[in-house]
């Protein structure tokens, strides 16, 4: 066989086989009810929640996206371990409370938490339309790093744009069909053979670009860009400070948990310790990043150059080239695996929202298997539009990512004070929400933002003022009526 028909018969086999076992995995756990459908019955184990959690981990902005920085800036890429540490910090604290919360109130979306704890429905569909916007953004960035792999893997075969709605298809299709159980077994498949694939890529990389060693690997890199091993990275002159470093990965951890998905996910778990200790543990998974910026790094020093200078091809690329075919084949594989499977549970928590949160008032009084039924509908809208948003889509992305986040942190200061202070008032949240959203979107704020604070993620200066807001209105609405403070909805524990 040629290359391309051995990288072929791989990326088949791999992504058949990944999706059959678990499809038949979901015959014997079919969704009988849309509970079970969007949570799993709650009954979620240790080792299925390990692998949906260590999933959110590693996508395809982790094996492409960092890798991608590390080969265009160096030492901006090391953000994915500050970032993974902040944000499971965050989850250790955060996640038992959001699953009491979902098990005392039978809540199924994280709109669902909001209408509970703030006792105002109105906040929920206001909330939920934020959490699919969100998902809609997230679901973009796998579907641009699908159509990526596949273009670079087959050349004009297989254009991207195909790639791109055939992929999502697939998330639908899955989705649709089987709910979270099978798409937890997928996840726990790529996430093993994302492991082992960057391993064995990276064994031997420093034979493939000419060096001796994976440190000689770094010291090529330096000469070839020197300073790129610390910030700012390549570009002596680029925003990305020890400032924007901190600052993007606060906003990176504190945006994480977030999107919907994950509420959804810590619904789904049958034991608040299990988030506990993956969150203890977690961190130390995300040392399989070393892997994937020395990937980067190894693209560099070999000389790729990815057509347009594009950072999101720089790994793709150089595999390809320097790789064997059956190799180059199973990377391609994990990183359609790494789109498709976190896209399944995005395009999950958007149909549940939808039926849970926006469209309850036309669906009240119907039965479970109809709501499920209205779901799917849903998903399938939404995986249309993603679809031909990211059509468009051509920025890196990382950009992308910290868009993503930007917005869904939003939501921020609703979840946190909503668990931590009982003065924190509905009306207040929704001010919150319209003063950072407004900050980040209208271009006046983004200019001034450009201007004078350049080294500072934009998104994290709108949530520190979405959540000031929502402190100072808060206490002065409690101040003159303390009524509202003393009947507020306790959430957690």
């Amino acid at each position: 066989m040629s290359p391309r028909e051995t990288m072929a018969a791989v990326i088949a086999a791999v992504v058949a086989l990944t999706l059959v076992a678990a499809t038949i995995y979901g015959r014997d756990h079919r969704a009988t009810s849309f509970t079970d459908w969007a949570v799993g019955s709650r009954m979620i184990g240790p080792v299925l929640f390990w692998f949906m959690n260590a999933g959110e981990m590693y996508t395809t902005f982790a094996v492409l996206g960092v890798s991608g920085m590390a080969w265009a800036s160096g030492a901006p890429a090391y953000i994915a371990f500050s970032s993974v540490s902040v944000s499971y910090a965050l989850a250790y604290l955060l996640g038992p409370g959001i699953w009491s919360a979902g098990r005392r109130a039978g809540l199924v979306t994280q709109a669902d938490f909001f209408s509970s704890r703030y006792r105002a429905p109105w906040l929920g569909g206001v909330v939920a339309g934020v959490g699919i916007v969100g998902i809609v953004i997230y679901i973009q960035i796998q579907l641009v790093a699908l159509s990526l792999v596949v273009d670079i893997a087959f050349g004009s075969r297989v254009p991207r744009d195909v790639a791109m709605i055939g992929a999502a298809a697939l998330m639908v299709l899955f989705g649709v069909f089987h709910g979270l159980r099978p798409a937890a077994v997928a996840a726990a498949i790529k996430d093993v053979l994302m492991l082992a694939v960057v391993v064995m890529l990276c064994v031997p990389l420093a034979r493939n670009v000419g060096a001796h060693s994976l440190a000689d690997v770094f010291a090529l890199a330096r000469e070839r860009a020197p300073g790129i091993t610390v910030l700012p990275g390549r570009e002596p002159g680029a925003s990305t400070t020890s400032w924007w470093f901190m600052t993007a990965a606060l906003e990176i951890g504190l945006a994480n948990w977030m999107f919907p998905h994950l509420f959804q996910m810590f619904y789904a778990v049958r034991d608040p310790q299990l988030i506990r200790r993956n969150a203890a543990l977690q961190p130390v998974y995300a040392l399989a990043y070393f892997f994937i910026i020395m990937l980067g790094l190894g693209a560099l020093v070999a000389g790729t150059t990815p057509a347009g200078g594009d950072l999101n091809a720089a790994l793709p690329q150089f595999i390809v080239a320097r790789y064997p075919p059956w190799l180059a084949g199973l990377f391609t594989a994990t990183c359609i695996l790494l789109a498709l499977v976190p896209g399944t549970l995005l395009l999950l928590a958007a149909g549940s929202i939808f039926t849970r949160n926006i469209a309850a008032r036309w669906t009240t009084g119907e039965s479970s298997r109809a709501a499920l039924r209205v779901s799917r509908l849903a998903m399938v809208v939404i995986a249309a539009l993603a679809a031909w948003l990211s059509l468009r889509q051509r920025d890196s992305l990382f950009e992308v990512l910290l868009e993503a986040y930007s917005a869904i942190g939003m939501l921020a200061p609703g979840v946190y004070l909503g668990l931590a202070w009982r003065r924190t008032q509905a009306v207040a949240v929704l001010a919150g929400l319209l003063t950072g959203l407004f900050i980040l979107l209208a271009p006046a704020s983004r200019e001034w933002l450009a201007v004078h604070m350049p080294q500072c993620v934009p998104g994290l200066v709108a949530m520190l003022v979405n959540a000031l807001v929502v402190i100072g209105l808060s206490f002065a609405i409690t101040l003159r009526a303390p009524e509202l403070c003393a009947n507020a909805q306790r959430v957690g524990r």
